[in-house]
């Protein structure tokens, strides 16, 4: 047996005399080796009984995670993508400006300043007009002036009375080598970015049955005092007079200059429409694609024709151009009859910034021009994205700064962007697109200053 190997052969000759001499050879002969070879024996016993017991063994099943360990131990993704910001290639026709760089040299991936602290860049989409890099949550108490609603206010902490503070003060005006200057300063303008409150709603704002519905992102809501609100014929039923939208203040501080909204969904279609025939709309600036690895914004217009909350909305004339597209629209509810002006802007990606600014600067153009022509008190500009606050903000920031710009000879782009905010929460969205704005005006002042006689 495989158990006698480790004995010598004087060992196997006793064994074999012993065999021989019979059992009383056994007193005389080798007597100490017997208690060796039955520990032994009894050694190579257990370990065998143990091997056989393992191997025959079923493997024990895994402990099941409770509920709350399995949910937890899945990889979710965010409603939205917030570093979404989320949101083209043509020469400049309209200014021959060749010195003049187009593409933007700033890169949002930089290293944050040594002493930036790190907390303060953390970003929170819950809140009530919550401040980055804080849990800073404000509520303006004004009066909504589309609604006619009170404003949700109460007694803010002093956290919270600073957030509303530095939104409503907040200011750096810049003369032309500053903007120039700052412009190529990536590090100051995010740190001066991460500073401005962002001024997001706490979904615990609206308690509407069926709200849900209604909204593209779960987390992007309007502003309680200056949202949009339809006119509805049951006043009992706030779903149906609710739309995810804001007015937008002007340059100066005009009020309804602009209306900021999401991307319609399929079930808010018709409520879109109602908005832009409540409120006179002439001019809709859309500044998303259909689709951007997911549905950013649905086909709310027609082919042709089509019938919305008894408004007749017919497309008379599609106009191509290399950077947007225009829709000439008319819209019919009885005997009256309206002009629509829908310009599309496809060159610009979620969350990013175009690959040159002339194409964004060419729009605004266009699109003020087209305002004017509707006299000098134009009806709401109805601008929307996929969210209705990247890319719509940093087009109605670029508008507004381009006005000033002509005006006053100076821009203050943080005001701007702040008083946005006040009107509709997370405006300009990501610290790329702050610096995107940036680099626009920068290129827009230089082509003032190559117009304007020496």
């Amino acid at each position: 047996m495989f158990w006698l190997s480790g004995y010598g052969p004087t060992w196997l000759q006793n064994a074999t005399l012993l065999e021989q001499l019979g059992p009383r050879a056994w007193l005389g002969v080798g007597t100490w080796e017997v208690p060796s070879l039955l520990l032994v024996s009894l050694s190579v016993l257990l370990v065998t009984s143990l091997v056989w017991h393992l191997l025959r063994a079923p493997p024990e099943p895994p402990t099941p995670l409770p509920p709350e360990d399995r949910r937890q131990s899945v990889s979710r993704q965010p409603s939205f993508t917030y570093s979404e910001w989320m949101e083209d290639k043509v020469e400049d026709d309209f200014l021959d400006l060749d010195p003049v760089p187009e593409t933007p040299v700033f890169d949002c991936t930089m290293d944050i300043k040594p002493e930036a602290d790190p907390a303060s860049l953390t970003v929170k989409s819950m809140g009530l007009q919550e401040r980055r890099g804080s849990n800073v949550s404000l509520t303006l108490d004004m009066c909504t002036p589309g609604c006619n609603e009170e404003g949700f206010g109460y007694l803010m902490s002093p956290r919270e009375e600073s957030a509303r503070e530095y939104l409503l003060s907040a200011s750096r005006v810049l003369q032309a080598e500053e903007l120039h200057e700052k412009a190529l300063d990536p590090f100051l303008l995010q740190a001066e970015f991460f500073e401005i409150p962002m001024n997001f709603v706490d979904p615990k704002e609206y308690d509407i049955p069926g709200l849900v519905r209604k909204n593209r992102y779960k987390t992007i809501l309007p502003n309680p005092h200056s949202r949009v609100c339809l006119t509805s014929p049951d006043p009992d039923d706030p779903l149906s007079s609710y739309i995810n939208a804001n007015y937008i203040r002007g340059y100066g501080g005009e009020e309804k200059v602009y209306i900021a909204t999401q991307g319609p969904i399929v079930s808010t279609v018709g409520d879109f429409w109602h908005m832009v025939w409540q409120e006179h709309t002439p001019i809709i600036v859309m500044i998303t694609n259909i689709e951007e690895m997911n549905e950013k914004c649905t086909e709310y217009w027609p082919e042709e024709q089509v019938v919305y909350d008894g408004v007749e909305i017919t497309v008379r004339e599609v106009i191509h151009t290399e950077d947007y597209r225009l829709r000439l629209i008319s819209l019919r509810s009885g005997t009256e009859e309206r002009g629509l002006k829908h310009y599309w802007f496809t060159s610009w990606p979620d969350q990013k910034t175009p690959d040159r600014a002339p194409p964004l600067l060419h729009l605004v153009r266009e699109v003020e021009e087209a305002a004017q022509q509707e006299g000098p008190r134009c009806a709401p500009i109805i601008v929307h994205c996929s969210a209705g606050i990247g890319r719509t903000g940093c087009f109605i920031a670029t508008s507004i700064c381009c006005q000033q710009l002509r005006q006053e000879g100076v821009v203050d782009i943080l005001k701007t962007t702040c008083q946005l905010r006040q009107d509709r929460g997370g405006m300009i969205q990501t610290c790329e697109q702050y610096q995107f704005v940036h680099h626009v005006m920068s290129l827009y002042e230089k082509q003032l200053s190559r117009q304007s006689p020496e």
